[in-house]
């Protein structure tokens, strides 16, 4: 008896498997939309439009009709990604990234885009020539001759399309060089969630972009509001050494604003990684992704990971729960990217303090403008804070602040440039060394281009209204 029935439930379970529908059959698909149109219409007002759009990193929910109205135009306009550094980007929506498209599977999403690259930004010199642009979604299966050609300035591009495939996929300028079309900033996500939703339920939902710059002073010495005027390093870009690695367009982006979660709470983030070039370790300090759906597609399915590795162009759908109240660091476990600045916060308190950001990329708060100076700090929040403070008392080393009023610039260049030499013979260093419970001044191999950034930003540091904490800075 016990076989017949196994019999009959193997039976009955086959033909249920023979008649389930298959949610990628091509044949069912979507896969002749309408050709694309170019036009001399030229968009006015803001910059993108639609209802399936959000701007942050906090997502709206998906908007339930079945055709999604979606404007993204392209911009030249300056952006800061980094505290002092106003760089010359090219964008969809006028930000970077590029808005976040939500929706789900069966959606069409009818697009259009005005080339609005000659337009000069209100009170800003044009800084980058009018140009060419296109966009290329990897969310859509159409005819890249037809949808993503390249329109000129004042033209318009509409065209749609069925999102046949959950995930999140890049979107990005298709116009070559695509390398520095990317590099400079037109890229953005669009979220794809399968028909009947997701098969969990979360409390907070956000999107995370991550994105290299590589960024040197404008060689033509340009000015934005007195501050220096920062343009794409080609050669950096090509050899893949970016400046800057960040989430959602800043350097150390979410750490000053924190994303809000509270304990118990259960978090989904939606992680991109659009490069152009480099691969991102995505991880939550403090937390163990329940789920991990890579490329954004539930039936992707990982659990208990403790990391995402995620290519250019790469993506995740990670889930974990808030086990308790506390600040829970966003990095790139490729620390070397961390420390140019891939790294936020998750934070159950209404802002983040110094504290939980230890052993991690804190960022200081104070803003220089002049190009040495700029590289100075970067270099030194990515090789000294782990040690250093700055005006906030002491750490494994002395706080940095008044440095420059304590000891003279021959000496610092003398401790920067060997350090292990100067506790052989300098009575002042090895009276620091003991006092700082014998942990030595490790050789950072600093160039004399270095160390020359390093002695401005501390003499700009100290130039600075002094904190109350700089008191205890001794040495």
């Amino acid at each position: 008896m016990k076989s017949r029935l196994l019999f009959l439930v193997l039976i009955v379970s086959v033909a249920g498997c023979g008649t389930r529908s298959d949610p990628y059959d091509t044949s069912k698909m979507d896969l002749k939309p309408a050709p694309a149109r170019v036009s001399a219409e030229r968009s006015k007002g803001a910059f993108a439009s639609g209802a399936s759009l959000s701007m942050g990193a906090e997502l709206n929910p998906p908007d339930p009709s079945p055709v999604k109205d979606v404007r993204l135009d392209t911009t030249h306009k300056i952006i800061e990604i980094a505290p002092g550094v106003k760089y010359s980007a090219w964008t969809f929506g006028d930000q970077v990234p590029g808005p976040t498209i939500r929706a789900r599977v069966g959606d069409k999403i009818r697009f259009s885009m005005t080339n609005r690259s000659d337009e000069p930004m209100p009170g800003v010199q044009v800084t980058a020539a009018p140009m060419m642009h296109s966009m290329d979604f990897h969310a859509a299966m159409v005819s890249p001759q037809d949808k993503y050609r390249s329109i000129a300035p004042g033209q318009t591009i509409t065209f749609e399309f069925t999102l046949n495939y959950p995930g999140i996929f890049m979107y990005h300028c298709g116009t070559p060089m695509i390398l520095e079309h990317i590099a400079s900033g037109m890229y953005g996500a669009v979220i794809v969630e399968p028909r009947g939703g997701y098969p969990t339920k979360v409390d907070r939902e956000y999107v995370i972009v991550q994105s290299e710059f590589y960024a040197k002073p404008d060689p033509d010495k340009r000015k934005v509001g007195g501050a220096p005027l920062y343009v794409l390093d080609g050669d950096r870009l090509r050899a893949s050494q970016p400046t800057h690695t960040v989430f959602n367009g800043v350097h150390n982006g979410m750490v000053k604003k924190p994303l809000p979660a509270k304990p118990g709470e259960r978090v989904r983030l939606h992680v991109l990684n659009v490069g152009p070039s480099k691969t991102s370790s995505f991880h939550v300090v403090g937390t163990i992704f329940d789920r991990v759906w890579f490329e954004g597609n539930p039936d992707n399915q990982f659990r208990g990971m403790q990391t995402v590795l995620l290519g250019s162009s790469n993506s995740a759908s990670v889930e974990f729960v808030i086990p308790e109240s506390g600040s829970y660091i966003m990095v790139d476990h490729h620390f070397a990217n961390a420390s140019q600045g891939a790294i936020g916060l998750i934070s159950t308190s209404a802002k983040s303090e110094e504290k939980d950001l230890e052993h991690h990329n804190i960022p200081a708060s104070s803003t220089p403008t002049d190009p040495d100076t700029v590289q100075g700090k970067l270099s030194f929040e990515s090789k000294c804070l782990a040690c250093h403070s700055v005006g906030q008392g002491k750490k494994l080393g002395p706080d940095v602040a008044g440095v420059t009023k304590r000891r003279s610039d021959e000496w610092l260049t003398k401790w920067l440039k060997s350090p292990e030499k100067m506790l052989e013979t300098d009575a002042y260093a090895k009276a620091m060394l003991k006092e700082y419970n014998n942990i030595p001044m490790p050789n950072q191999s600093l160039s004399d281009a270095e160390i020359r950034q390093y002695l401005q930003y501390f003499h700009w540091i100290d130039s600075q209204p002094a904190s109350p904490a700089t008191a205890q800075g001794a040495h």
